[in-house]
């Protein structure tokens, strides 16, 4: 197995206290709010950028200043190592986000 489809622990879902895992424990998901649709938006770009680099892309529905993420690797059945960076970086990027408001 890839060392990115390594399966996630119980350590690596405690670490994700912002995330709420699915009823049938294969995927992740966190709801997100911003000031606006360009927020949003943009927001959707940077996590797009990193989701290409990983080859590693998110399901994920936008309205206006709302974003739902849901993070589940397909391939591997369930959540692994990818889903753990990608939910990383959208907890820093949102962190971020929401101090400068």
């Amino acid at each position: 197995m890839p060392r990115a489809h390594r399966p996630l622990t119980a350590d690596d879902l405690a670490s994700l206290s912002l995330w709420q895992l699915d009823a049938t424990g294969s995927a992740i998901n966190r709801s997100l709010r911003f000031a606006d649709f360009g927020d949003a938006f943009a927001f959707m770009n940077r996590v797009a950028l990193l989701a290409e680099r990983l080859e590693h892309h998110p399901d994920w529905r936008n309205v206006y200043n709302q974003l739902e993420i849901r993070l589940s690797t397909h391939d591997a059945g369930g959540l692994t190592a990818l889903d753990l960076q990608m939910a990383q970086a959208i907890d820093r990027w949102f962190a971020i986000y929401a101090s400068d408001r």
